[in-house]
């Protein structure tokens, strides 16, 4: 299904990217020790990969772009070898994918990574508004589509995916996925599809091995666009000690194993926590999103007790009824506009009670 929508003008320009981990900024607002804070502001596996020290040439050599570094990614994702691109996370692939594309109709949803939008703005698209899957694929040349997506945990099947990439392959276009949050649940990856034209898929090892600190990722492309994307990031896009980080992660299939066990479990006991506070939550392994009138309320009440959160601000988005407000008419995917906490998992029990004990104090009326 098509549907039409108003380009957004300059003075409707997309709002400057906000983001989780900014611990820093609670420090000086509250003015509590870095030490004293649960950091719950993002969706970082807390219990990430343990890398062991990597070997000197790691640190002396310049990377070795000839190791087995795509072999090892194409193994783990079940795609072509020459359909990897390697780089620095997903962020620069997200700024360098709008100037390889010719200017065009872009959407991206009213509440997903805050990235995307002004880095197809920055390169001369028209952003035209889009609430998310429930709008149905917009009148557009690109698509942009986090799965699930970051903060709203909203997941789209890979059957819908495909006909939205077919649909824009055919006019010339573009379907991109993000999927950051997809290794813990990679049953649900549309990988098995890369190499199709009109496709580009974005993996990250920052959220499921939590190894975000080394900032390396993979672009899952068409080999001409991969060439063209690799041009422009450039020589040496991945670290010597990234790279073999990389490498060691993607082949330790028993971790992988245990630390998707762990997750959804954790997951499952998260979420299970904020229902019990009245919180109307949904979630993914690594994080929870709740939408409520009450949010920014919840994210200063636990801020004054050193758990931070990542807020935010009212946009429209399709929220099920069943995790609507108290007594709000609305049906399965009414869209309104409301403020919303996203929480990621504690890293030990210590952690676990004390954000049981900050939602104790969260009200929910």
């Amino acid at each position: 299904m098509s549907v039409s929508a108003t380009p957004v003008t300059a003075a409707a320009a997309p709002p400057a990217p906000r983001h989780g981990g900014n611990l820093g900024e609670a420090i000086a607002r509250y003015g509590r020790a870095r030490e004293d804070w649960l950091d719950l502001s993002t969706g970082i596996n807390p219990q990430g990969y343990p890398v062991p020290m990597p070997p000197p040439e790691a640190w002396r050599d310049l990377p070795d772009a000839f190791d087995d570094l795509t072999d090892i990614a194409a193994n783990y994702y079940g795609v072509p070898v020459n359909t990897i691109v390697p780089c620095a996370g997903s962020q620069a692939v997200i700024r360098a994918i709008p100037t390889l594309l010719r200017p065009g109709r872009v959407a991206v949803a009213s509440l997903t990574y805050s990235e995307y939008a002004p880095a197809f703005a920055r390169a001369g698209h028209t952003l035209v508004p889009w609430t998310g899957p429930e709008a149905g694929l917009p009148d557009v040349d690109y698509l942009v589509w986090v799965n699930p997506d970051n903060p709203t945990t909203r997941h789209v099947s890979r059957e819908t995916l495909s006909s939205w990439q077919a649909s824009l392959a055919n006019r010339g276009g573009m379907l991109i996925v993000d999927e950051a949050f997809a290794d813990a649940s990679p049953a649900a990856s549309i990988t098995s599809q890369v190499g199709q034209d009109g496709l580009v898929v974005l993996r990250s090892v920052g959220k499921f091995f939590g190894l975000a600190g080394i900032r390396a990722g993979f672009a899952l492309c068409p080999p001409t666009f991969g060439a063209s994307l690799a041009q422009t990031l450039g020589a040496w896009t991945v670290s010597g000690p990234a790279r073999f980080a990389v490498r060691t992660a993607l082949r330790d299939t028993a971790w992988q194993i245990a630390a998707r066990e762990r997750l959804q479990h954790d997951g499952e006991r998260l979420l299970a926590l904020l229902r019990r506070h009245g919180w109307p939550a949904l979630g993914t392994p690594l994080f929870a999103w709740a939408p409520h009138p009450l949010a920014p309320v919840w994210h200063e009440t636990l801020a004054a007790q050193g758990v931070w959160t990542r807020l935010f601000d009212a946009r429209p988005v399709a929220i099920p009824a069943a995790i609507s407000p108290a007594g709000a008419a609305v049906t399965t995917a009414a869209i309104q506009s409301l403020p919303s906490l996203r929480l990621g998992l504690p890293a030990d029990e210590s952690g676990w009670r004390r954000l049981a004990d900050g939602l104790a104090d969260t009200p929910v009326s």
